[in-house]
């Protein structure tokens, strides 16, 4: 498992088959974090789906792993990865309950930018988030995002079109770290 990115209390890799049965306890025991805000893969055929297509040209799949123990701290997606003169990509995330408020998903998510911004030689970074989900709010916020707008029933999950608030983040913004 090639580790992308190093943080000090977390690092940054690919999902391969062989974290399945780790990534679904932790999607088991995170559901109520998870609620109503995403449904993350549930069960070995969508993992394996997801492994599958998170090293593509247009999606990378990341988990965010505490360095010591290799534990997934949470999980983070670039999708929708254009190219060309747009070099954009869409970032969604969540976390594990187990390991929730201790502030690695915002050094995960640093990662994240910094593997988009200097590997990938992306510009733009959009991050959706549903106006209730205040904890990614705050944590879209911390990591420089910029307010963009508002999109009623933007997105649909768990079956239900929802509202979101459209955050972004410049290449030229960012806090290298």
């Amino acid at each position: 498992m090639e580790i992308l990115q190093k943080g000090r209390q977390t690092c940054l890799r690919h999902p391969v088959r062989a974290d399945a049965a780790a990534f679904l306890e932790m999607v088991r025991e995170s559901r109520k974090l998870h609620r109503p805000w995403i449904h993350p893969p549930e069960d070995e055929k969508r993992f394996a789906s997801y492994t599958e297509r998170a090293a593509s040209e247009r999606f990378q799949g990341f988990l965010i792993c505490l360095r010591e123990t290799g534990e997934i701290a949470g999980v983070a997606n670039l999708s929708e990865i254009v190219r060309g003169v747009f070099r954009s990509a869409y970032l969604g995330f969540y976390a594990s309950a187990r390991f929730a408020g201790r502030g690695l998903m915002k050094e995960g998510l640093q990662l994240v930018l910094r593997h988009a911004f200097r590997e990938l030689g992306l510009h733009r970074i959009e991050a959706n988030a549903q106006p209730e989900n205040s904890r990614s709010l705050a944590l879209i916020q911390a990591l420089g995002f910029r307010k963009e707008g508002f999109s009623p029933r933007y997105l649909k999950i768990g079956g239900r079109w929802r509202d979101h608030e459209r955050w972004a983040l410049l290449v030229e913004d960012w806090r290298v770290v």
